[in-house]
């Protein structure tokens, strides 16, 4: 059997383009000489559309788009997801469904049974699970069609209080019985650099333990925060991976089940090049899918900043990146000339603001009511919204959307200022550790010096008081980002976390400065996820808990 995997990149509500896209590679797939043609989870409307689900029309539009589809399909069968009405009088009003669709009519409608509520995922919210099991047959061969979740059944776990086997339910242990010949999961699985070979391990497992060939569909693109890599696969019964599409692009595969497979496998690549390619994906998505075209950001010579450019400049092109330098008093010289040197090895516009006298009229405006006071980080923190004025001036002046370069470790524990270098439409930076960025910045010059070896050198420094460093007020980023990453993505307690060696002040430290800093968080832009616990959508906390673990 001939098959061809499609992984393309939707936009969500966008059924007009969605329709477009998926017609033409069914067309590809006939030309191709492929007898079935499959897509990913949710294809039609996008993955995922949240409470757009509720809204009749939009259901109606998914109806429609899946009848052009249909229309579409002559000569061959096609797998692909869509939301689907429940019409008994009970449960939700929705499934998550995968089509079976052979020669202009829908033979078989699947729906999802495992329906994950973790992390980024709230699908139960919309979806009634699916409790019978059915194969589909094909030209004599029985299909076990399954749709993400309902191969993660059995999950590893790096924390001791969650559960390995998350569900009552094993979908393939049931459709096994069945006897099929060929396992299809169609998925819309996002990026994780943390969780990446989990995926893969896991496909792999299940082809083994069953004894059973397995195509798997993923899609790629980004939905605001998350991030899709692709990477579908063709695995053989045995476990092997025969087939592996490319990563944060599109792309179309026909397999043959039956003949001698030549091995079509992807170079390896380290965690912190994924990391960058998801990070331009996810701009340069935001972006197209918004309508936006040029973006902005206060370039201050430090690693963040420069970080973010380049990564704005790959995903926009250098021409549509616009930054504003603004020095204050206490900025270094080095930085100002490392700013522009950044800015001049990239081509991107540059102007530059001082903002001194700004700040000073502020604090000469307040001095009447400060009078008798020290100084303090409220005076920092009058810089730091200065600034903010000035990119969100550039903003609404220009069209030019503010990028945030607030980066994970200082999301953490609150070291940013609300209103000032913690606005922006977009943040880049907000899942990435600060030892992550100094890697990413590593990654982007190992071709060439891009961003000036100076601003990787020196030590992270705010300049919002004479000399000031990072470490005046924060661990080594080493040690912070390392209990951060145990403390966050691990669950750890910092009592597990003290067992594992750190210093225990320093973790009870920390793990307080996360805690009172969630009010912050809750009111930051939207963080491209490319971990497995992004603050926004996957960690949900309440602001006023009075919890210290």
């Amino acid at each position: 059997m001939k098959i061809a995997l499609v992984q393309l990149n939707y936009h969500i509500g966008n059924f007009n383009a969605n329709t477009e896209k998926i017609i033409s590679h069914i067309n590809k797939a006939k030309t191709e000489g492929a007898h079935l043609v499959v897509f990913s989870e949710l294809a039609v409307c996008g993955y995922y559309p949240h409470d757009l689900l509720e809204r009749k029309e939009f259901i109606d539009n998914t109806q429609k788009a899946v009848g052009d589809i249909v229309n579409a399909s002559t000569g061959i069968a096609v797998v692909i997801g869509a939301p689907t009405v429940n019409t008994s009088k009970r449960g939700k009003r929705l499934y998550n469904s995968a089509l079976f669709i052979n020669n202009q009519k829908i033979e078989k409608t699947i729906h999802k049974t495992l329906l994950p509520t973790y992390d980024i995922f709230d699908e139960y919210r919309h979806f009634e699970p699916n409790k019978s099991f059915d194969v589909v047959e094909f030209m004599d061969k029985k299909l076990a069609i399954t749709i993400c979740e309902d191969l993660w059944d059995n999950q590893p776990t790096n924390n001791s209080f969650t559960q390995s086997k998350l569900y009552i339910t094993s979908p393939l242990e049931e459709l096994s019985k069945l006897n099929p010949d060929l396992v299809i999961n169609i998925a819309a699985s996002p990026f994780s650099f943390d969780q990446e070979g989990t995926r893969k391990s896991t496909l792999v497992r299940n082809a083994i333990e069953y004894s059973l060939p397995l195509v798997y569909v993923n899609q790629t693109g980004a939905q605001t925060e998350i991030i899709f890599d692709g990477g579908s696969m063709f695995i053989s019964h045995t476990g092997e991976v025969m087939h592996e599409m490319a990563y944060f692009k599109e792309d179309f595969r026909v397999i043959d089940t039956e003949a001698s497979q030549k091995k079509e496998v992807q170079t390896n690549q380290p965690a912190i090049a994924k990391i960058n390619d998801a990070l331009v994906l996810g701009i340069r998505d935001y972006f197209n899918k918004m309508g936006f075209k040029t973006a902005t950001l206060g370039l201050s010579g430090g690693i963040d900043s420069a970080v973010v450019a380049v990564l704005a400049a790959e995903a926009l092109g250098s021409q549509n990146v616009r930054v504003l330098l603004m020095p204050s008093k206490y900025s270094s010289e080095h930085s100002i000339t490392d700013a522009v040197e950044l800015a001049e090895n990239l081509g991107i516009q540059y102007e530059t603001v001082n903002i001194q006298p700004i700040v000073d009229s502020f604090e000469n405006a307040l001095s009447p009511i400060f009078d008798g006071t020290k100084t303090d980080v409220t005076e920092e923190n009058i810089q730091a919204r200065a600034r903010g004025v000035l990119v969100m001036a550039l903003s609404n002046k220009f069209g030019n959307i503010l990028l945030n370069t607030s980066n994970k470790s200082e999301c953490a524990v609150g070291y940013g200022t609300l209103y000032g270098d913690m606005n922006g439409g977009l943040s880049v930076l907000g899942d990435v550790y600060k030892t992550d960025v100094f890697n990413l910045s590593r990654y982007i010059n190992r071709d060439r010096e891009i961003i000036p070896e100076n601003i990787i050198v020196k030590p992270p420094s705010a300049e919002l008081r004479p000399d000031q460093k990072d470490s005046d007020s924060l661990p080594d980023y080493d040690i912070l980002d390392d209990i951060l990453y145990r403390y966050i993505e691990q669950n750890q307690s910092p009592g597990e976390i003290i067992s594992a060696g750190f210093d225990a002040e320093t973790v009870r430290q920390a793990a307080h400065m996360v805690n009172i800093n969630e009010y912050k968080r809750f009111q930051t832009p939207p963080i491209l996820r490319i971990s497995s616990k992004a603050f926004g959508f996957g960690r949900k906390m309440p602001l006023v808990a009075k919890y210290n673990g």
